[in-house]
């Protein structure tokens, strides 16, 4: 496998602007030259690699195999698959069995993806080494980065993040999002000094548990070094922007323990507590320049004015993100907004090359080292994909599928991967665009996650999943012989934290009112409907509002579709849509709103899958 270079070049031919590179810098580019140049010979090493490694475990001996690890004997033999034809596997290792079922290395958990099956997150299964490779990928984050923004050695990463819910399966292994096992193994804990990788939060306030203790914390320590702070940044748009709306709601309380350098009483947890005293020291010069610019009527500029040395805010700002790139935007001046990577918990794909250019310009390069990357193609209409995970993996769509070097500048394709950990051959559900090219590696722009309807952090709602939570809050209607005779979704992000906001129209029979409280129960029933990931927003992690249903006139969805056809839509194949983005379209639903109501409650929720808490 390639690696970088021990001897170091000069960086000629590297695209590097001004200065002396250090040795470390110079290996990372060297190492994307080399991987990059070479992408058909590393990827077929990759392939080679992992079936050698796991020749003998179950899922490839099902399939007759038999030890081969050419590429041709394994697209002709290996199907494409989704999560829900791994299940039945995955439940296994999840239940104990130990035996080399996925991969001939021992599973050492599960990586808790963020879509979902079933309603609940699905388990993505990873090994030891994986560490190693995500922690690779992470390393060529900044020397790409000092290209661009020079002297980020010279001060700190203020970044917001967190750890998550943790659970373990009957098997007794772990199962967690792949940040929490990123934040709590030693490549994180234990990692050595770097000033490019040099943050203004402990670890230990980032491997806090409690939400509300590790955000306060982690402001209070970006606040107490607001000078020495250069860039800003958090893993997505969302969460970044709830960082500022916590700081708006307790900025008195930060600069009272600024002013007198001690640590509020709610912040109980002792190792917290111990860092950042480590760090909090009396400042009432600061504690006056903070409350004097949180006192300000507008909070336009906010991050520039309280951290004014900041360069860039580093966030996922690509596919539903992007709905927040107008708050960033007001709240930093206009800072630049830097995407670095893209990955999942599958799988850790590649970086940004071009970390400065415009949020709607980002495309990644993959690294050919991380996986073994194949790549359906798709058409999509109206913004919505023909390849459903429910599409039968036929001859013909094994046929269509292409290497990573063979991809075509334009098209479209859904990424499947085939990793060391045991997945092979997986959809892995991302519409990806190809950009361009780094040398023979392809670059690609995110377009959207397949079949993905309504998302506000890191959910991710399909229509079936809605239909279905619709239905069952409608059932709450029939006692007073009403009905949802049409239904339509946004995503609203005009509060922090953003909301479900449904529109309902009502058909009515009864002459019976129906009481609010039927509402609020109707908004309840749908948030209980929804996937694990959406409960935890709610219920955990306070990244999700409260679900609204706003009752529209009668007609309402008459004159939708009135729109859609003026607007060039053929009434022949018109269908109300499910999920709606467009302004002018929200404008019309909400210029009909009679009545809204909201949740009154959040959801139940309780960490792990369903079936491992009964």
């Amino acid at each position: 496998m390639p690696e970088a270079p021990k001897k170091c070049g000069n960086g000629a031919g590297l695209g590097v602007e001004g200065g002396i590179l250090d040795d470390k810098n110079i290996r990372a580019f060297e190492f994307i030259e080399d991987v990059t140049m070479n992408a058909k010979e590393v990827q077929m090493q990759v392939l080679s690699e992992i079936l050698t490694s796991n020749s003998n475990v179950e899922y490839l001996q099902r399939h007759v195999l038999n030890g081969r690890v050419d590429a041709d004997t394994f697209k002709k033999i290996v199907p494409v698959v989704t999560y829900e034809d791994m299940l039945p596997d995955i439940e296994r290792i999840a239940n104990g069995d130990m035996s080399p079922i996925l991969c001939s290395k021992p599973i050492s958990e599960f990586l808790t993806s963020s879509g979902t099956s079933g309603g609940e997150r699905k388990l993505m299964p990873t090994i030891e080494e994986e560490l190693g490779r995500r922690s690779l990928l992470y390393s060529l984050l900044m020397p790409v980065m000092n290209q661009f923004v020079p002297g980020l050695d010279e001060g700190k990463g203020m970044y917001f993040l967190f750890v998550k819910s943790e659970a373990k399966t009957p098997g007794g292994l772990m199962a967690r999002p792949v940040l929490t096992s990123y934040y709590k193994s030693s490549y994180f804990r234990d990692r050595p000094y770097d000033p490019y990788t040099n943050y203004t939060s402990p670890n230990e306030t980032i491997l806090c548990p409690d939400s509300y203790q590790s955000m306060y914390s982690q402001l209070l320590c970006g606040l107490c070094q607001n000078k020495e702070v250069l860039r800003v940044g958090a893993v997505f748009a969302s969460g970044f922007i709830r960082a500022i709306r916590f700081l708006e709601k307790h900025w008195v309380l930060l600069c009272k323990d600024i002013r007198a350098g001690t640590l509020d009483s709610q912040i109980n947890d002792p190792s917290v507590r111990e860092a950042v005293k480590r760090i909090l020291k009396p400042n009432p010069e600061l504690a006056d320049f903070i409350e004097a610019e949180c006192r300000r009527e507008s909070w336009e500029g906010i991050i520039t004015r309280l951290w004014p040395n900041t360069k860039y805010i580093d966030v996922i700002v690509t596919g539903t993100m992007s709905q927040y790139i107008p708050t960033l935007d007001y709240y930093s001046n206009g800072l630049p907004l830097v995407c670095t990577m893209y990955a999942s918990s599958e799988c850790y794909f590649g970086l940004n090359l071009n970390p400065l250019c415009k949020p709607s310009e980002v495309s990644y390069t993959l690294i050919p080292t991380m996986a073994y990357f194949e790549f359906l193609p798709v058409n999509r209409k109206n913004g919505f994909t023909n390849v459903s995970q429910s599409a039968p993996r036929n001859e013909k769509e094994h046929q269509e599928l292409v290497d990573l070097v063979d991809v075509k500048l334009g098209q479209e394709y859904e990424l499947v991967v085939t990793t060391y950990a045991g997945l092979y051959r997986y959809r892995v559900g991302d519409i990806l665009c190809v950009a361009g090219f780094k040398n023979k590696a392809p670059q690609f722009k995110f377009i959207c996650r397949k079949n993905v309807a309504l998302s506000i952090d890191s959910d991710k709602t399909d229509e079936f999943e809605l239909q279905n939570a619709v239905k069952n809050a409608a059932d709450h209607l029939l006692q007073f012989d009403a009905s949802v005779t049409e239904y339509t979704s946004y995503a609203d992000t005009s509060t922090i934290p953003g909301h479900y906001v449904l529109y309902w129209e009502i058909g009515l029979s009864g002459a019976t009112p129906i009481p609010p409280s039927v509402f609020e129960d109707c908004c309840l029933i749908m948030e209980e409907s929804l996937n694990s990931v959406y409960r935890q927003g709610r219920a955990s992690d306070k990244s999700i509002g409260p679900l609204e249903i706003r009752i529209v006139e009668g007609g309402t969805f008459d004159k939708l579709m009135d729109y859609a056809l003026s607007q060039g839509a053929s009434i022949n194949q018109y269908k109300t849509p499910r999920c709606v983005k467009y302004a002018p379209i929200i404008e019309l639903l909400n210029s009909r709103v009679v009545s809204n109501y909201f949740s009154p409650k959040c959801p139940k929720w309780v960490s792990g899958h369903k079936q491992w808490c009964t």
